[in-house]
């Protein structure tokens, strides 16, 4: 990498910071926790973590002035990485809650159907297939990766082509990550996803640190 890029990860009650945090920054990334909208603003990159419901999620970033900034950012077209809760708050609306979603992306939060035999949450390891094998995130992984899931609830993108990854549980084949342009989401963990996951951090941190010294070079 040029330089060490700061990666503001968002604080705002319903993220496992600090698993993100060392994984970030095992990966290169000098890793600023922030609740603080110009903090978001300043960094090179932005990760945006959750765990919980869709409605506590959407309420504490509207609260502390964060949604809208996530959605500035992202039209500006900051490098931004969602997880889990993270990725479905991007979305537009939740089966899971009744508050509007921010809308960066087109779509909606659906449950899992149940099915003979089948576990929900979806609780531990799965392969992830390549719907966009060029998406920065997948750069030098292997078709078939495997990946830590932890979730009720997945993404139904309107638009096909913002399905980045796909993985399947039972027989319901669901979105495992997205991808446009510079906005990034995943619904595993990658901060529990050993090698892989720390590989997936790395292709992020390094796109903020290339979109940053692009961006020094221009001044």
């Amino acid at each position: 990498m040029a330089r060490t890029p700061n990666i503001a990860l968002v604080d705002y009650g319903v993220g496992n910071l600090h698993s993100a945090r060392k994984g970030l920054e095992a990966m290169g990334a000098r890793v600023t926790l922030s609740g603080r909208p110009q903090t978001l603003t300043a960094a090179d990159g932005v990760v945006l973590p959750g765990v919980g419901s869709f409605d506590t999620a959407i309420a504490r970033l509207n609260d502390r002035g964060l949604g809208e900034t996530i959605i500035q950012l992202v039209r500006a077209g900051q490098p931004m990485l969602g997880i889990c809760l993270g990725l479905q708050v991007l979305f537009e609306s939740s089966e899971e809650g009744r508050l509007p979603g921010l809308g960066v992306l087109p779509g909606r939060v659906r449950r899992f159907r149940s099915e003979p035999g089948l576990t929900i949450p979806h609780m531990g390891w799965n392969q992830l297939h390549f719907d966009n094998p060029d998406c920065s995130l997948w750069r030098d992984l292997a078709e078939g990766s495997w990946v830590y899931f932890v979730h009720s609830y997945y993404v139904e993108p309107a638009h096909t082509e913002d399905c980045a990854a796909s993985a399947v549980h039972g027989s319901q084949r669901f979105t495992a990550a997205v991808c446009r342009d510079n906005l990034m989401a995943v619904q595993f963990h990658p901060e529990k996803s050993a090698d892989t996951g720390l590989h997936i951090l790395k292709n992020f941190v390094e796109r903020a640190a290339s979109r940053s010294a692009a961006e020094v070079a221009a001044r």
